[in-house]
């Protein structure tokens, strides 16, 4: 019974340091990871859609939480002016289901 209950403490722990929690930065040298918001969705790594919660935030599954502070995230984020300075392409979606990658290469990125 212990053995069981340390492993669901275990991968509950394991799901929230996985959750994909970013703060944008003001300056590039700051940041994890250089992102772009391009216009179409055919031309993102990533499709994003803003969770309101952290509790809904995804496992590297395209829904981030944006924090309020640098010290709660997993991710600092800075976004570039022009697309070849990025890292990462993304692509603001509407609606939950619609996020995800588009361009599984660029994956790692966010482990």
């Amino acid at each position: 019974m212990n053995k069981v209950f340390i492993i669901l403490i275990f991968l509950a722990i394991a799901k929230i340091a996985s959750a994909q929690k970013v703060f944008s930065v003001e300056y590039a040298n700051q940041a994890d990871i250089k992102v772009f918001v391009v216009k179409y969705q055919n031309q993102a790594d990533l499709k994003v859609f803003k969770v309101k919660y952290e509790n809904q935030a995804g496992e590297n599954d395209g829904k981030w939480f944006f924090t309020k502070y640098e010290n709660q995230a997993e991710f600092k984020i800075y976004f570039v002016e022009y697309e070849n300075q990025a890292d990462l392409n993304i692509f603001f979606v509407e609606y939950e289901n619609q996020a995800g990658w588009e361009n599984r290469e660029k994956i790692h990125l966010m482990y």
